[in-house]
């Protein structure tokens, strides 16, 4: 009996333990991604939107603390993510959530640690977001999040040269082009007189939305005006 009890106490303190490692995990992961107060960024996006025909295009990112973004392309389509909390890690961490264990898992063979975040703001867009954590490199190799105004999407993050700043080479961005709102999730300004073709109604394709950094300057400071 008292061996039992024994084993019963060790697993009871062995779960609590496991419990913590979650909120320990985020924390470090925020840590890492403070380290960037901004930056400004090259890229290349491929957008892959079956009612929307957008070119391959530069892009050129910008990040402020706290959670200002915006991502230009000079010659005409601006993506402003607004709803897409997810490409801005920053802004999605510093929210005040209650952290879960999920457990583990493997993305194309890397080991991942789970968690979830629940919003303590009964009032906020966000519903529930899953992240799935390379612990040894601290970094988020995907997010899937559900919000209440765009739905469920899901960003995939690739690093290479910055991944000590934990900024990624590549973000693919994967909607449900049903779900998801455009005009407050992914807004697009064509100056070449096009128009934006209407969301086909109870379409339930695939959005996707994918840009390559080729290079980042890192805290030089960025105006404000380019969020204006």
């Amino acid at each position: 009996m008292k061996h039992l009890l024994s084993v019963f106490l060790l697993f009871l303190i062995l779960s609590l333990l496991h419990a913590q490692d979650g909120p320990a995990l985020l924390q470090k992961v925020r840590d890492r991604l403070d380290q960037v107060n901004d930056y400004s960024a090259d890229g290349i996006m491929k957008t892959d939107v079956s009612f929307l025909k957008v070119p391959e295009a530069p892009v050129k990112a910008y990040f402020k603390k706290p959670d200002r973004l915006r991502i230009n392309n000079e010659k005409g389509i601006s993506l402003v993510p607004k709803g897409a909390v997810t490409i801005s890690l920053n802004n999605l961490l510093k929210g005040a959530y209650t952290v879960l264990d999920a457990g583990t898992d493997k993305l194309e063979g890397v080991p991942v640690k789970v968690i979830k975040l629940l919003p303590k703001d009964d009032a906020a867009d966000l519903v529930l977001s899953t992240l799935y954590i390379d612990e040894s490199r601290l970094l988020i190799l995907r997010a899937r999040t559900t919000t209440r105004e765009n739905g469920t999407y899901e960003v995939e993050m690739s690093y290479g040269k910055y991944s000590s700043w934990a900024l990624p080479d590549k973000v693919v961005f994967t909607f449900n082009t049903k779900d998801y709102k455009l005009p407050k999730g992914l807004t697009f300004d064509y100056d070449d007189g096009s128009h934006k073709q209407p969301q086909p109604a109870g379409s339930g394709a695939k959005g996707k939305v994918e840009i390559r950094y080729i290079s980042y300057n890192i805290n030089k400071g960025v105006s404000d005006h380019v969020f204006q």
